[in-house]
């Protein structure tokens, strides 16, 4: 028999909304379903809206870093075999050395500034007393996975890694610690265990858990620490489709072991499809500590059967603390988040 072991279950959006700023974005989502948060992002609006793209330019713009005109450019393929986008190639200038300060992505200055706004409605009780603001940020290797030939990896990943966490200590030092709430998006590092990527001079479980675990304990104690895993949706349709959720079982445990610090959440995603235990079953090895809460992305536009359904199928093998979609709204329609957010309050009811 499948018991009922949640908790205080909670709705959490994993980053992205189409809305056209923040204010608008916390505004309509603490109407939709505000009793049921415990953090709220801003939406990534702006030029974050198709996530790390952005990220090319400000790494060719580098001066230690150049676009391989010589080489084709990689082919962003989805699932099914869709060309996504293709993605010039970067790499390090002929004896150059990468300066961490030389970037500018501007991550902590668009955190600092939608704070203002968080802070506006919170005091106006728009936004329910006790949530916090998350802040979603891309890791180290997402741009660099993406962009720079394989060789040049170890070169870049180093200077990127200081560059986040610097942007992790100007959050700190601008913003309330025990308010904010910082979440790592780990996207292209699933593809890479899922062989997506060319290998580099470093294989990728070691590379990848060494920089998770690096910028987990760059986060200050008293802001709240979460990983999003995700299989990439920029066309809403998995870059990759996982066969279970072993690999992200894998890489959960591996993050739980090596970052020192606590972890207040993981955010894994289920494919629409899944409802089956050939899925589930997998994630009965997490293994989290028990100040960790485990979320789990089944929510499905216009599928509120499938979402009963994957919920009842999860339950069978996990407590569940939180449930979401897949990924962030950024590329739907706005005219789906009523009913999202409709579908989500749902959930999180029958689940308390």
């Amino acid at each position: 028999m499948c018991a009922d072991r949640s908790r205080h279950p909670v709705v959490h959006l994993v980053g992205s909304v189409p809305l056209p700023d923040c204010d608008s974005i916390f505004r309509t989502v603490a109407a939709g379903v505000g009793p049921h948060l415990a953090r709220l992002p801003d939406g990534e609006t702006g030029k974050r809206k198709m996530w790390i793209k952005f990220l090319q330019d400000v790494l060719a713009e580098n001066p230690a870093i150049e676009v391989a005109h010589d080489l084709a450019p990689f082919k962003f393929t989805q699932w099914d075999g869709k060309v996504i986008r293709e993605i010039p190639r970067l790499r390090i200038k002929k004896g150059a050395v990468v300066d961490p300060k030389s970037f500018v992505t501007g991550y902590a200055d668009m955190a600092i500034d939608s704070f203002a706004s968080f802070h506006k409605l919170r005091k106006r009780d728009v936004i329910p007393a006790g949530v916090k603001f998350q802040i979603c940020m891309p890791t180290p290797l997402a741009p660099t996975y993406n962009n720079m030939v394989p060789s040049d990896r170890t070169a870049l990943i180093p200077a990127l890694t200081l560059h986040f966490i610097g942007e992790i200590e100007k959050i700190a030092k601008m913003l309330p610690n025990d308010r904010i709430a910082i979440q790592w998006d780990v996207c292209q590092e699933v593809l890479a265990w899922e062989g997506y990527f060319e290998p580099g001079p470093v294989e990728f479980e070691t590379e990848t858990i060494d920089v998770l675990a690096r910028i987990g304990d760059a986060v200050p104690p008293a802001i709240d620490l979460g990983y999003h895993l995700c299989y990439g949706s920029p066309a809403d349709e998995h870059m990759v489709l996982p066969k279970d959720a072993a690999i992200m079982v894998e890489m959960t445990n591996d993050i739980a072991a090596r970052v020192e610090r606590s972890i207040q959440f993981f955010h894994l995603p289920v494919p629409k499809d899944r409802d089956d235990d050939a899925f589930f079953a997998t994630i009965d090895g997490l293994k989290l500590r028990p100040e960790t809460e485990l979320y789990l992305g089944l929510i499905h536009y216009d599928d509120s059967e499938g979402d009963d359904a994957r919920l009842a199928a999860a339950r069978c093998h996990v407590r569940i603390d939180g449930i979401g979609t897949e990924c962030g709204w950024g590329r739907k329609s706005p005219d789906k988040i009523p009913a999202l957010l409709d579908q989500h309050r749902h959930i999180v009811e029958k689940m308390g």
